[in-house]
């Protein structure tokens, strides 16, 4: 049976510098084991037990886990990288969108930008990208520099779409409610008026997208399903629906927070993902709030994103609003 790797230094931590490993007394042979990875360059980082899972792995039950778990691994890789980063580089673009939480494939490797006119980030691994001081600002994140939301979506207008900004954006500006369902605006990751800031900021490359995008983004999407449906609805020619609506019986009481409403029209929108179909306990409660929904004179159109994916979803909406006129 194989003799298991020597106990590393309890100094290096999780990732740390090649040489730095050496000067604490670690091999050269230690450093080539098993149970370490060498992610980039110069770097080591322990190695993940095989019990972890993956992106790939998380149950569908829990909506928010594979962003967590792509999250969670997008950090491991930035915080390796740091330990050789140089001072003036920062994380940006896809990288740093994801450490914010937002809803967007993390591509290959990390984003790395730099002010110029200081050279950017070269390297197996890493895409870099200098930019004019004017159009950025920075903030820190678990110990790392990102550019800031606004600049992050403003850098993204480079690579992506106009609704891909729009995605973006919506979930940077939402405002989260906490258990009680209470509002609550501290907590959100930017505002629209940043994004407008960081678009006026000056010339840059996918600026015209920008332009294209901050005027449908709002506040009250909880979700890219429900972003994409309000841009097919808009482009249809259907109203502009009510988002993150408390929906209450005639004596006030609350059955349930709805993201797209149709006030004049009584009908709500409810764009379900995946989960409300294999999760149990959302299935009961989805159940309960339609009932209460339709108790107090509401209909409901439950949309999902096969709907969406074959233009069926606007059409939907559209008979329902018809039987309301």
């Amino acid at each position: 049976m194989p003799r298991p790797p020597a106990p590393l230094p309890r100094s290096l931590g999780d990732a740390f510098r090649v040489g730095d490993g050496i000067q604490a007394g670690v091999s050269a042979s230690r450093l080539r084991s098993r149970d370490l990875v060498a992610p980039f360059h110069g770097v080591r980082t322990r190695a993940l037990p095989p019990s972890a899972p993956g992106a790939d792995a998380v149950s569908v039950d829990d909506p928010s886990a594979r962003d967590r778990a792509v999250r969670e691994r997008t950090l491991r890789s930035a915080v390796a990288y740091a330990t050789v980063m140089p001072a003036s580089a920062f994380f940006t673009g896809r990288t740093a969108a994801i450490l914010y939480g937002l809803p967007l494939d993390p591509g290959d490797g990390l984003d790395l930008g730099v002010v110029a006119p200081s050279r950017a980030p070269r390297g197996a691994g890493i895409r870099g990208v200098k930019i004019e001081g004017h159009l950025v600002r920075l903030r820190t994140v678990d110990g790392l520099p990102l550019s800031s939301p606004a600049s992050t979506w403003a850098i993204l207008g480079r690579e992506l779409s106009v609704r891909e900004l729009v995605i973006v954006g919506d979930a940077i500006v939402r405002i989260p409610r906490g258990r009680s369902g209470i509002p609550l605006p501290d907590a959100r990751i930017g505002t629209l008026a940043q994004l407008a800031a960081a678009t006026d900021a000056g010339p840059r490359r996918g600026v015209a997208r920008l332009r294209a995008a901050l005027p449908l983004i709002r506040e009250g999407s909880s979700s890219p399903l429900e972003s994409s449906f309000r841009l097919d609805a808009e482009a249809a020619g259907l109203p502009r629906p009510d988002l993150d609506v408390e929906i209450r019986d005639p004596r006030g009481k609350l059955l349930g927070i709805s993201e797209i409403v149709y006030r004049e029209h009584g009908v709500v929108v409810e764009v379900e993902g995946d989960h409300h179909r294999t999760s149990r306990a959302q299935w009961d409660r989805d159940l309960e709030k339609y009932a209460a929904y339709a108790a107090a004179g509401w209909e409901v159109v439950r949309i999902t994103s096969t709907h969406l994916r074959q233009r069926r979803a606007v059409d939907l909406v559209r008979a329902a609003l018809a039987r309301h006129e």
